[in-house]
């Protein structure tokens, strides 16, 4: 079973990538939130460009990705759950959670640190917020973010199969919460209990610091609820709210070797969340 997935991992995983890139991308068209203010041919050009340098980064850099980690783990009896017994079904849904909660804290770190917000910021760069916003992510960021989710997948131990379907709802919810898509308002605010929706983390992309530092969740949006980073609105409205910080505004940041040099450029700012002015609570 874990040497089929092994074998099958990059197949499922671009197949639900492509699946639900061209999804979202339709939904865009037809049902739009918002207006777009950038150059798209150029977002779209870089931000795809970085989806696949950090895709090259990652096969360069490790020699094992979550998935291997996880079935190396089973097979030597690594990590608290092939210790513990555990209904099958019961594990995989503790992994997922367990999983998913490290990646909250991860963002949270990430907007903590102002050598982390550096790499990070170039996510929150974007003048726009639609289905590429999801994979923009600094090489560096994508390869420190394996870097802790192999150690987490390493202590925790969950089955391959948990992990592979952790990866693809991890990378399916960040295009559809990313989409510049519009949602019925009733819908959005039960569907908003159980899944992070595109007006939930838009808050986060928006220029105000307070705003940016909340609503870290990527998948599930319980985290922010049960630890007070969760903002149901954007002061501004949906419409007249401002995407991305008040740094790297020009155009021509928008280009590819622009982006990659970001972290190295200016200073920290406001944004992180141990320079700003207070925590981005929930209200």
């Amino acid at each position: 079973m874990a040497s089929t997935l092994l074998q099958q991992e990059g197949t499922i995983r671009l197949g639900f990538f492509g699946g639900v890139f061209l999804l979202v991308a339709a939904w865009e068209l037809l049902a739009p939130r918002r207006t777009l203010t950038a150059s798209k041919g150029v977002r779209w050009l870089s931000n795809l460009a970085i989806v696949a340098i950090n895709t090259a980064v990652l096969r360069l850099v490790f020699p094992l990705l979550a998935v291997g980690l996880a079935a190396l783990a089973s097979e030597r009896g690594w990590g608290l759950l092939n210790h513990l017994a555990l209904p099958g079904a019961l594990a995989f849904v503790l992994a997922l959670l367990a999983l998913d909660g490290t990646i909250y804290l991860q963002h949270v770190m990430f907007h903590a640190v102002p050598a982390l917000w550096r790499l990070h910021r170039m996510h929150h760069t974007d003048l726009d917020f639609d289905v590429t916003t999801g994979a923009r992510f600094h090489p560096i960021e994508i390869a420190l973010s394996m870097g802790i989710k192999l150690a987490a997948v390493a202590v925790l131990g969950p089955a391959p199969a948990a992990v592979l379907v952790f990866e693809v709802l991890l990378n399916a919810t960040a295009m559809f919460n990313h989409g510049n898509i519009r949602l019925p308002l009733a819908l959005d605010r039960w569907l908003r209990l159980v899944v992070v929706t595109p007006d939930m983390h838009r808050v986060h992309h928006s220029w105000h610091p307070e705003e940016t530092n909340s609503n870290f969740g990527f998948n599930l949006p319980w985290w922010d609820r049960l630890l007070g980073t969760y903002r149901a609105q954007p002061r501004d409205g949906h419409a007249g709210m401002t995407i991305g910080i008040d740094a790297f505004r020009a155009p021509s940041e928008l280009w590819l070797h622009r982006l990659l040099s970001q972290p190295f450029r200016g200073d920290a700012g406001g944004y992180a969340i141990n320079a700003a002015s207070r925590w981005g609570g929930g209200r």
